[in-house]
């Protein structure tokens, strides 16, 4: 069975006393980042597995009080608690970081669910990669600001996927992007990348808060920011000369972190959502199409892109590489059993069929010479057409070279019409 290499992995899916103010609270940053992250939580509902599993849901109801009460706790003992995370990145907290938090308790009291289903699935994977670069493992919290966790999120700016990458970042980084397959997306790559590139950048400004602003925005843009301030190196002072987004996201994450880690002290205690689906993973050295993965498999589409974000037109382009392709633990079987038949069916689709040509015989000086036009005719290797959606005898006929008049002789056709997946003579 060429085309497959099995590998072992097999996942769970689940889906002093008052800290004075250094800046004034931005609501228009707050708004902004609140509107991002109900945005990409809204798409991550969307999804195929959660929103098959939405009855499994069970969302706190918002709390009209929930707000006051939390401007009732002291800054001291916000500051506490973020002291005693014991963490590498320093948890700084101000009124800014207050602010995301107010704004984190209100969004996320109805979406806490899904957030801590899916963490139990990603954290684990986020924090073997950011150990394997000595990145601290608090970081794995940046994608709920990045992305809710949703690992099809995009940007109005085009950056994509659970981290984020731009175009540029995640290519210079080995991610590969193109019109078929956008690693991005793809949790362990872009994970891996995302690790690398902090790492990277810890190493040029020698700070965790600059690591992570600069991951926002970019290096040149903290540059700039230090040389306007006269030559700081501390987030906070550079604070006013950063783009607006990035001012926001050092206290975003660290309101994040927060949450993640003291939700049941604010009184949210919520059930795990239940997404019942195990899967296995797969190589594929070959050419695949979702389509004849489902037709012979039973797996429905929408699942399949679920589990597969990085490809992005329902095909796995396994000609000369490898790609992963992930599926239901109990479907890996009629997968491997109709791999033979899944890769004849997509390739025969896409055209790429091989086609065995006999090499030439050299012509002997004492042999008469050869009627060519004799020659090809009776040389001629018979071609074949599958019919896609959308074609006619006369585009398939100028297509092949030939014409509609032959097809029909040579496949015993009595009208002009055909239908998809047809399979026609044309030489």
């Amino acid at each position: 069975m060429k085309g497959f290499c099995y590998i072992g992995v097999v996942f769970l899916l689940l889906l002093p006393t008052c800290v004075q103010a250094q800046h004034h609270t931005n609501n228009a940053e707050a708004t902004d980042m609140a509107d991002q992250f109900v945005s990409n939580y809204d798409s991550l509902l969307n999804s195929y597995v959660i929103s098959k599993y939405a009855a499994s849901t069970h969302r706190h109801r918002a709390n009209i009080n929930a707000d006051y009460a939390f401007d009732q706790i002291p800054d001291s003992v916000i500051a506490h608690r973020l002291r005693a995370l014991h963490t590498v990145i320093p948890m700084t907290f101000n009124s800014e970081v207050r602010s995301y938090i107010r704004m984190y308790l209100n969004r996320m009291r109805g979406r806490l669910d899904v957030m801590l289903t899916l963490s139990e699935f990603y954290y684990p994977i986020f924090e073997e990669a950011l150990a394997r670069y000595d990145v601290p493992e608090e970081l794995k919290h940046l994608t709920i600001v990045e992305s809710a966790m949703n690992p099809l999120a995009t940007s109005r700016v085009g950056a994509a996927g659970l981290w984020q990458f731009m175009y540029t970042t995640g290519k210079n980084y080995g991610l590969e992007v193109n019109s078929i397959i956008d690693e991005r997306r793809d949790t362990y790559k872009s994970t891996d990348a995302a690790a690398h590139y902090i790492h990277d950048l810890y190493h040029v400004f020698g700070d965790w808060h600059l690591a992570i602003a600069a991951y926002n925005c970019g290096p040149g843009n903290i540059n700039k920011a230090i040389a306007r301030s006269g030559g700081k190196r501390d987030f906070w002072q550079i604070y006013p000369y950063l783009p607006r987004e990035t001012r926001g996201y050092i206290p975003a994450f660290i309101a994040a972190t927060y949450i993640m880690n003291y939700y049941p002290e604010h009184g949210l205690h919520p059930r795990r959502v239940t997404i019942p689906l195990r899967t296995d993973t797969i190589m594929v050295e070959r050419n695949m199409l979702f389509t004849y993965v489902n037709k012979y498999t039973g797996i429905e589409m929408d699942e399949l892109r679920t589990l597969n974000p990085q490809y992005r037109i329902d095909m796995i382009p396994g000609e000369g590489n490898s790609y992963p392709l992930c599926v239901p633990t109990d479907k890996m079987g009629d997968l491997i059993r109709w791999a033979d038949s899944i890769f004849l069916a997509s390739e025969d689709s896409l055209g790429r069929r091989t086609v065995a040509v006999k090499p030439a015989v050299p012509t002997d000086e004492s042999r008469p010479a050869v009627n060519h036009r004799s020659s090809r005719k009776h040389s001629q290797t018979s071609s074949y057409h599958r019919v896609r959606r959308g074609e006619t005898l006369t585009s398939i006929a100028s297509k092949h070279g030939t014409t509609v008049s032959k097809i029909k002789k040579l496949n015993g056709l009595k009208s002009d019409r055909i239908r998809e997946g047809q399979r026609l003579k044309v030489k």
